[in-house]
């Protein structure tokens, strides 16, 4: 026979008469009549088949039965209640992330993890560096993931392909890759990568010798001024292109070999940590 195990609730009431030694102090305590409160322990009584207190008119008292049955039970509602307010209270996450990332991905749909979840507070680091174990809950960073005394998941390729402003697409006659070596450059160390995959000599590539870029956030500043063709992620400036501030002349995209990763630490815990992950994760699924 399985053993009936009797309601949250009735332990509550039990609770607080062990508390008041009292029937009609607990019945105020819990709002409920002292007749309410003396049938749901006469009822927990018969359940367990054991009296719990010994009566003495309107005064009570545990008896060797009750005392251990109100240790656990006093240990079992402080752990509910100390859930509760873990669940209730504004928690911090400390995020962070690099600056493309953050800017292109994380601006466009944090909003809904915050709907989701309104007791989460995140504190966004925009930052390219690896962050020391203790200053961070989780990272979302850029490479080959081979990091040490970190856990890494991938997220997604860095991908590319030449972006421009509309005004600088209609100034030029841009009918095939070859064509926007005659356009200004905006420097990346994957120029040379993009024209060799779309069958374009090497040559194609002015060297100017600038430096690339540190970012696609800043290349893609200087695109949307019309300073010149950037490298740039149809993934994360679909948002622009989509509006018609960039336009993408041609189909082909790197893909890798590097991917963004969401970093945390060995031994990371906390279920804000624990909450994001599963939305990032979830959401990038998506699309």
């Amino acid at each position: 026979m399985a053993l009936r195990i009797p309601s949250l609730e009735t332990f509550r009431i039990f609770d607080a008469c062990a508390r008041h030694m009292n029937f009609s102090h607990a019945a105020k305590e819990l709002c409920i009549t002292p007749a309410a409160v003396s049938q749901r322990i006469r009822t927990l009584e018969a359940e367990i088949g054991k009296p719990l207190f010994i009566r003495h008119g309107p005064r009570i008292r545990l008896n060797g039965d009750g005392e251990t049955l109100f240790r656990h039970t006093r240990a079992i509602i402080t752990r509910a209640r100390a859930a509760i307010e873990e669940l209730q209270a504004v928690r911090t996450l400390r995020l962070t992330a690099t600056p493309t990332f953050a800017s292109r991905w994380l601006a466009v749909h944090l909003a809904e993890f915050e709907a989701a979840h309104p007791g989460i507070a995140i504190d966004i680091d925009v930052s390219a560096d690896i962050r020391l174990p203790g200053q961070y809950d989780l990272a979302i960073r850029s490479g080959d993931g081979n990091w040490a005394d970190v856990r890494a998941t991938r997220l997604f390729p860095i991908d590319a392909t030449p972006m421009l402003s509309p005004r600088l697409m209609d100034d030029t006659d841009v009918q095939h890759p070859v064509d926007l070596a005659r356009l200004p450059m905006i420097p990346s160390a994957d120029w040379t990568r993009w024209f060799a995959g779309q069958g374009c000599p090497v040559a194609a590539m002015p060297a100017d010798g600038r430096k690339a870029y540190p970012s696609q956030d800043l290349a893609a500043r200087a695109a949307l001024e019309g300073k010149g063709v950037a490298l740039l992620s149809p993934r994360l400036f679909a948002g622009e292109l989509a509006a018609v501030r960039l336009v993408q002349p041609f189909a082909f995209v790197l893909s890798g070999p590097g991917h963004y990763w969401l970093v945390e630490p060995a031994h990371a815990r906390g279920s804000a940590a624990g909450a994001f992950r599963m939305w990032l994760l979830d959401r990038i699924r998506a699309g």
